[in-house]
């Protein structure tokens, strides 16, 4: 592994914790969840591919059916419930997270090259500048998910039972590893400013006082 500066460590760290979040809040059922005070709730839990309910019947149809356990958001049972199963901004939350998600990852691999990059090798900028640029992106994308999910997913007038349901703990993974992707993405590029000037230093040929400096330097001797 090629050595670091400190910036570059903390962009790695930052990496690493960003990425352990966002990948839990994108696979775990808990950005919506009951808050348990209910003796037999009708909905227990949801993430962005997974609802729980227990004997749930939607009112808004005349159904006589009753939907029990977790399952897949889409699975085609639910297809009869997809109006009120899915509202636009749980598909604009589900699009703008997955958006992030696979920045996140690619912006893993990135990082995994970076790990291993020279500050001599020629595209060690541009690295650098694409990582920054790429995290930013994820953060920017995956908070815009959490903004609309925070405004619309514990609105009364989705789940039943909204004065019991909270943002659970897979929504806060989910805004912790957005925001923090912010700073890391500018620490990528705070490094990439740093490498530049000092690709331009070293190329920069010596002033004519430096010169007249070792002439006379060498006179003398």
């Amino acid at each position: 592994m090629a050595t670091k500066s400190r910036t570059g460590n903390c962009a790695i760290a930052g990496t690493v914790v960003c990425f352990i979040f966002i990948i839990i809040a994108f696979c775990t059922p808990y950005w919506l969840a009951t808050d348990g005070k209910l003796q037999d709730p009708q909905f227990i839990r949801l993430g962005l591919w997974e609802v729980c309910f227990h004997n749930f019947e939607d009112f808004h149809h005349h159904y006589d059916y009753k939907f029990t356990g977790c399952w897949w958001i889409y699975e085609e049972e639910y297809y009869i419930i997809q109006d009120f199963l899915w509202p636009s901004f749980l598909l604009l939350t589900q699009f703008f997270f997955t958006v992030s998600t696979t920045l996140v990852l690619f912006g893993a691999l990135l990082t995994f090259t970076y790990c291993f990059s020279s500050r001599d090798n020629d595209k060690y900028i541009k690295l650098l500048v694409s990582l920054g640029v790429c995290q930013a992106a994820a953060g920017f994308t995956g908070l815009i998910a959490v903004i609309i999910f925070g405004n619309y997913g514990d609105s009364r007038d989705w789940m039943p039972n909204w004065d019991h349901n909270d943002l659970g703990w897979s929504f806060a993974f989910a805004c912790i590893g957005s925001l923090l992707l912010l700073p890391t993405g500018a620490l990528y590029l705070i490094e990439a400013r740093k490498a530049n000037y000092r690709r331009l230093q070293a190329s920069r040929p010596s002033s004519q006082y430096d010169m007249d400096v070792r002439k006379s330097s060498h006179t003398d001797i």
